[in-house]
């Protein structure tokens, strides 16, 4: 990080988190309106959800604090600005508790970003049902709002890969009193409003963007909101063992169908005698709403209380960066986003854009650099047509796949004309784009200037794109376009780099192990590599998390989208295999990659050739002293053969869930 002081602000400008803070706004323990319970650090900048949320409930009159990673031991940490006059607002983090905490193989981790000093073991496993647990010990009768992308993701029953079960809502599990999904900006200020009159939190059955919970007889109940109302398969069938996984799959269907705030149904889930209700998206913000959201008075750094642990890492790259736009019409089957914020667009001013950066510049430890301007997708800045801005986005078809829509409206004028005027503010030397761009829709404008613009401009040496794979079948899984439309692209941006004398690169991010692949398709993969002369950098393992397309494959092994069956990998050594062929230039990988050629009748890849992935001989480990790493020949008369991996699967054919004694 920068000089640490650099991001120091005095605790004046936070929302309260001890009672020194209550005191010093003339305040009491008991006082607040409302308590953000977080699994994060607190960290004043909008794209945390307690800061962005508290301030702008903050801005129309509610008083409200922050408990930031309370200890869970005991509900002491939990009360200490006593008990809240209209209720706890609950959330994991902006991560769900589990990917924190645990690598897809299992294994605790040791960081995490948005924890003092980087440190892992500072939130727990499933955190949103700890915290709810201990605000009850501490205050009986009290209302609880749980929401975040832990509570939103899980807001339905959900196949769960750490435990490798499906598990309810967690709305049934956490006993919380109402959950909000999605970007709760709209639902949170409707409900601080019903609670202020005096109403329960588990009564509000009307608000949108809302989950609640009822008796059977009174679902679906939501007064007011005039909609179609759906039962998706209740727990039981969702339990069995003959027919649950068809069941679940046809459940996630439905409620990918209903993301959008225009068109979507009520959503009725029955557990017994008890129902779980979702009421329809609240509308997707745009503009003014927008505007204001961004521009009220943050901080913009984490709390001074934890600069003597070294910050908190996550702020580092969202200080100077500008979020753009919210939603995300890609329809990537990995990604939790339609589930999340949907898939409408609603995107901020250039004027606010503008004002935002004029602040920055003036932040201690501004260097000229704006780090990035984007959001989900950075060049999606506008709805996808016009049908999508007036009635809702399509229920039964993508903007993108498997092709484009006709009616999409391509244009990245908006987006170009921004980042000019941002590029042209005094102080400013460089704007980046960083959180990446949707190369596909870049090829589909019919005037390629932005992409000039942007190599020219915006690009930081290497340019974050995601093809992801490069066979039919798997793309197809993925959501992706074809390899020809990649192959296309790069075409395209060295061509541009050439005109303009630029040395600048493409950084491709590859999934492995995901559904709808197979250990060929790895293969095929792993010569793709060969012939383009490079290994990966970006080579993620797949990570089945709720809320995804793909972990819905990954449970039922089917396709949601069409009920068609799909390839899984769930065996530990096939996923091993199948990530050490993405990168099979490295030595440690040579038994794992051996092991699949044999597997899938490639050994015409294993020997000296050029067209060969391996030697058919290990590389030896370097002796002691050495620098290399280099392969070499085995020593004469020293038969070698490749080792098989290593067992040690759980029945699920992961590693072993591993018990450690960190507060995790």
């Amino acid at each position: 990080m920068q000089q640490l002081q650099d991001y120091h602000v005095e605790r004046t400008h936070f929302l309260p988190t001890y009672p020194e803070d209550l005191s010093r706004c003339g305040l009491a323990p008991g006082d607040l309106d409302f308590i953000f319970v977080s699994g994060d650090a607190y960290v004043d900048h909008p794209s945390f959800g307690p800061a962005l949320l508290g301030r702008m409930l903050e801005s129309h009159g509610y008083r409200v604090g922050v408990i930031a990673q309370p200890s869970w031991g005991s509900p002491q940490d939990f009360a200490r600005l006593g008990r809240p006059r209209l209720g706890f607002l609950v959330s994991a983090g902006n991560m769900d508790s589990m990917v924190a905490n645990y690598t897809i193989g299992g294994k605790p981790r040791r960081d995490d970003a948005y924890s003092p000093g980087g440190e892992g073991g500072r939130r727990p496993d499933r955190a949103t049902l700890v915290y709810c647990t201990r605000i009850r010990e501490a205050f009986k009768g009290v209302d609880i709002v749980i929401g975040g992308i832990e509570a939103s993701l899980r807001r339905f029953a959900h196949y769960d890969f750490w435990g490798s079960k499906m598990r309810r809502s967690i709305l049934v599990d956490s006993k919380a009193d109402l959950l909000v999904y999605g970007m709760g900006e709209r639902a949170m200020l409707e409900i601080a409003a019903e609670l202020s009159r005096g109403r329960r939190a588990a009564d509000l059955t009307e608000i949108a963007g809302t989950v609640y919970k009822c008796r059977a007889e009174d679902a679906p109940g939501a007064t007011g909101v005039r909609r179609k109302t759906v039962s998706l398969p209740d727990w039981d069938t969702l339990q069995d063992k003959s027919r649950g996984k068809r069941a679940y799959a046809e459940s996630f269907r439905e409620q990918h169908r209903n993301t959008d705030g225009l068109n979507a149904d009520v959503l009725v889930e029955a557990y017994g005698p008890w129902s779980v209700v979702q009421n329809p998206p609240q509308p997707t913000l745009f503009g003014d709403e927008l505007d204001d959201l961004y521009e009220l008075p943050y901080a913009r750094t984490f709390h001074p209380d934890y600069l003597e642990a070294g910050g908190v890492p996550a702020v580092e790259e969202v200080r100077f960066s500008l979020i753009s736009a919210r939603g995300c019409f890609g329809g990537c089957s990995f990604c939790a986003l339609t589930f999340h914020q949907g898939r409408r667009i609603g995107a901020r001013s250039k004027e606010s854009l503008l004002r935002e950066a004029r602040l920055l510049t003036q932040l201690p430890g501004f260097k000229g650099y704006i780090h990035d301007v984007g959001g989900p997708t950075a060049n999606f800045r506008t709805p996808s047509c016009e049908h999508q801005a007036k009635h809702g986005v399509c229920k039964d078809k993508q903007c993108l796949f498997p092709d484009a829509c006709t009616q999409l409206k391509v244009d990245h004028t908006e987006y170009r004309d921004v980042l000019r005027a941002l590029r042209q503010l005094p102080g400013v030397k460089k704007v980046f784009v960083r959180s990446g761009i949707r190369f596909d829709y870049l090829l589909l404008d019919s005037d390629q200037s932005f992409l000039r613009e942007l190599c020219t401009h915006h690009v930081s040496g290497k340019l974050k794109v995601a093809p992801e794979h490069i066979t039919p079948q798997a793309l197809s899984a993925m959501g992706k376009p074809g390899m020809k439309v990649y192959e296309k692209f790069r075409r395209a941006f060295e061509k541009v780099n050439t005109e303009i004398g630029s040395k600048q690169f493409i950084v491709p991010y590859f999934i492995s192990s995901h559904p709808g692949t197979t250990l060929r398709d790895a293969v095929a993969l792993a010569e793709y590599f060969r012939d383009q002369g490079g290994t990966p950098e970006q080579v993620q393992d797949f990570y089945p998390t709720p809320g995804t397309v793909a972990t819905c494959m990954y449970y039922t092994g089917i396709d949601p989208r069409n009920g068609k069956t799909v390839a899984v990998t769930t065996e530990y050594a096939e996923k091993a295999m199948q990530r050490a062929l993405l990168q099979f230039r490295d030595p440690k990988n040579y038994r794992r990659v051996r092991e699949a050629l044999e597997q899938t009748g490639r050994t015409d890849l294993i020997g000296t050739g050029p067209k060969c992935l391996i030697r058919p001989y290990p590389p030896r480990a370097p002796g002691p002293g050495a620098r290399g790493g280099k392969p070499t020949k085995p020593a004469r008369g020293k038969a070698t053969k490749p080792t098989k991996v290593a067992g040690g699967q759980s029945s699920s054919g992961r590693p072993p869930q591993q018990k450690t004694s960190r507060r995790k």
